[in-house]
């Protein structure tokens, strides 16, 4: 059985308090996921005073303050990481982060965490991939607002930075990393890619969930979900057409003011989320068909077998007047009825014998 990464994506969530934030380690963890995942970043590096909030961050906040100034106030400081940190491992659960900008990137590698995330605003950010892939750490990338042709730029851009070429950076060199198969095993090795739909909530009608196997299929790497919809079904599906991963923002309060709160779990709803996703990865199987143990007792109750259609003396010549199919199912099976139409009966035969 194929166990999935459960991401909650605390993210801002915890609006700059590292009691909220400590808080939703807690909740990741009562909830059953594996990660706990935060954002690490310096407004001033990752938005310019110019940039406007998206729509969905000036329903959620307040639409005259600038995106830096919003970014300012949810800003996870360095201190809070090590604190963070060791709840995380106090509780069994893996802590991550999102660095959004080299400054971020550089402390998070200081931590000696396992690997880190970029955001689908990142994917087309080269400098900031091939950074990561230089530091040679695992890497899950989220893909949201991308094509498939910019996702494998990207890739090639990992893949010039993991295969330590000699090389300088170029277009050129990335394109040349990406056609190398030592290139793509070391992605293979790895990166994770996430389908994602950049919109908080994500209309279902905008999930394209296929996209997720079309970049299994193109790519050949692990690929999960980022779930930005309502509820906890779109995940569920994810799970059921085989992702690896799924992030899920995790709130403790939907209706607490915040950029992400809304199209987030509470704890009592991404706990049913994560139950739910290991029943279905049980049910998915390995894809053998095949009776399983629990049903085999079933098979002669359920199926049938030949029986006389009637009385039958030795003779008989067998029409299928003579004949008929009915349970249990320990007799002789109902596709060898027609070899037995014009044979002639040896034996005497009461209604409802076995042939």
């Amino acid at each position: 059985m194929t166990r999935t990464l459960i991401i909650a994506e605390a993210g801002v969530n915890h609006s700059g308090s590292l009691d909220t934030a400590l808080a939703l380690v807690d909740a990741a963890a009562d909830a059953g996921a594996d990660i706990v995942k935060f954002q690490t970043f310096n407004a001033n590096s990752l938005a310019g005073k110019s940039a406007r909030k998206a729509d969905y961050q000036q329903r959620t906040t307040d639409a005259a303050e600038s995106q830096q100034a919003m970014l300012k106030r949810l800003e996870l400081p360095h201190a809070a990481h090590p604190p963070l940190i060791a709840r995380a491992k106090e509780r069994g659960i893996e802590f991550l982060s999102t660095p959004f900008d080299h400054q971020s990137l550089n402390f998070l590698l200081t931590l000696g965490l396992p690997r880190v995330k970029i955001g689908s605003g990142d994917l087309t950010n080269a400098p900031l991939l091939h950074a990561v892939a230089r530091a040679d750490i695992p890497l899950i990338l989220s893909t949201g607002m991308a094509t498939l042709i910019e996702v494998e730029e990207a890739l090639g851009v990992l893949a010039h930075g993991y295969g330590r070429s000699n090389t300088p950076p170029s277009v050129a060199a990335f394109r040349a990393a990406w056609r190398e198969s030592e290139s793509r095993t070391r992605l293979a090795e790895r990166v994770s890619l996430l389908h994602c739909t950049t919109e908080y909530p994500c209309p279902p009608g905008d999930v394209n969930l296929a996209a997720m196997q079309t970049m299994r299929t193109a790519f050949q790497l692990p690929v999960g979900y980022s779930d930005h919809t309502d509820g906890i079904e779109i995940s569920l599906a994810a799970v059921a057409m085989g992702a690896t991963i799924i992030e899920k923002h995790l709130t403790l309060d939907r209706n607490a003011e915040g950029p992400d709160h809304a199209a987030s779990l509470e704890p009592a709803d991404f706990k049913r989320m994560v139950t739910a996703i290991r029943q279905i990865e049980q049910a998915r199987g390995d894809g053998i068909k095949t009776p399983k143990n629990s049903e085999i007792k079933n098979i002669d109750i359920a199926r049938k077998s030949i029986v006389a259609a009637r009385a039958l003396k030795p003779g008989d010549v067998l029409s299928p007047e003579d004949l008929t199919c009915k349970r249990p199912g320990s007799g002789r099976p109902p596709i060898e009825y027609w070899s037995l139409i014009g044979t002639t009966v040896t034996r005497p035969y009461d209604e409802e014998d076995p042939l």
